[in-house]
Formats: structure tokens, C-alpha cells, sequence
């Protein structure tokens, strides 16, 4: 493996998955290299430096992986946003679109307390709609999200633009070009 800080020379590129035409980014091989994993991790945590952050908040799934290790590096809580049906206490739901049809995605209703200062973290950063969706749940709630932060950004996609439009911070390690 790499052993680059460079977290582009970790994601492979898998053609035409999950259909054709598509570059899947996958960012296991990003995890699975201590290296990588861990220049990820200082990379992601690089800008809020300073900063009061009360929890983060890892999108379902691949946030989860993110979201617990920048958690345990700033000593502060993990919240999961999961897809409908995933949490078994109360929960409160938003739904959103994707690329055909729709999803819905919860957050435990107890999980952030109005004023909390909260990070939203996912691998990739697409068409935005998962992140607008938690994004909603957190504002529901009464967290202040002070921002989002990404390994990937697919800027064609048009995720960034709709987080910003929404008021958000956005950060992300590296972009790649088409789809």
C-alpha cells in the first residue's frame, strides 16, 4: 500500500459498479491500511482545531467508521443516523430522495440536546441527499451543526452546492471528477 498522506493514493476505483457507466470510490482499502485510516482521521479533525464540538454525528454506514474514530479523538459522543427501522429506541425520521425513489433515515429522539455543537461526518459526498436528511434531524432536534466534513466530494453531483445552499460548512479530503 501507499505511504502517502495523500488519501486519493488509498481509494481504489471500481468500474462500473454498482451499474455500468459508474467509478465507484471505495474507500475500504482506505480503512484497511493503518496509514491511510489514520491520515484520514488527522485530516478530517485538521480544520476543527480549536473548535467546541459536542458530538459527531456519522451517517449511515460508512460515517459510522469515520464518525466513531473522530469521536474517540475528540473525546466526545457518537451519534448514529441510520436508515428506517435500525434504532430500537424512539426515534424521529426525515425521508429524502435518491436517484429513483426514496429513503428514510432516524435518529434517536433523545440523541442531542437543543444548543449541542455537532459534526456531521460520511465517506462521500454525492448528490447530498442523506446528509440534507440528517441535517434536518440534527436541526429537529436542536443541534447546531457548526459543520460537515467528507473524505470524498463528487462535485458533478451537486452534493456540496445543496449542503451549502442549506447554510452548511462543508469540507472534503479530495474530490473526483464524473460519476
Amino acid at each position: 500500500m501507499p505511504r502517502s498522506t495523500d488519501v486519493k493514493d488509498y481509494i481504489r476505483t471500481i468500474v462500473d459498479f454498482p451499474h455500468e457507466g459508474i467509478m465507484f470510490r471505495d474507500v475500504t482499502t482506505l480503512f484497511a491500511d493503518p496509514r491511510g485510516f489514520r491520515v484520514a482521521i488527522d485530516q478530517m479533525l485538521h480544520p476543527y482545531a480549536g473548535e467546541r464540538i459536542d458530538k459527531v454525528v456519522g451517517l449511515e454506514a460508512r460515517g459510522f467508521i469515520l464518525g466513531g474514530a473522530i469521536a474517540h479523538q475528540l473525546s466526545v459522543g457518537f451519534v448514529p443516523v441510520r436508515k428506517k427501522g435500525k434504532l430500537p429506541g424512539t426515534t424521529i425520521s426525515q425521508d429524502y430522495k435518491l436517484e429513483y425513489g426514496e429513503a428514510i433515515v432516524e435518529i434517536h429522539d433523545d440523541a442531542i440536546q437543543a444548543g449541542e455543537k455537532i459534526l456531521v461526518v460520511d465517506d462521500l459526498l454525492a448528490t447530498g441527499g442523506t446528509a440534507a436528511a440528517g441535517i434536518q434531524l440534527i436541526e429537529r432536534l436542536g443541534g447546531e451543526i457548526i459543520s460537515c466534513a467528507f473524505i470524498i466530494d463528487l462535485p458533478e453531483l451537486g452534493g456540496r452546492k445543496k449542503l451549502e445552499a442549506m447554510g452548511m460548512d462543508v469540507h472534503a479530503l479530495c474530490s473526483f471528477e464524473g460519476l
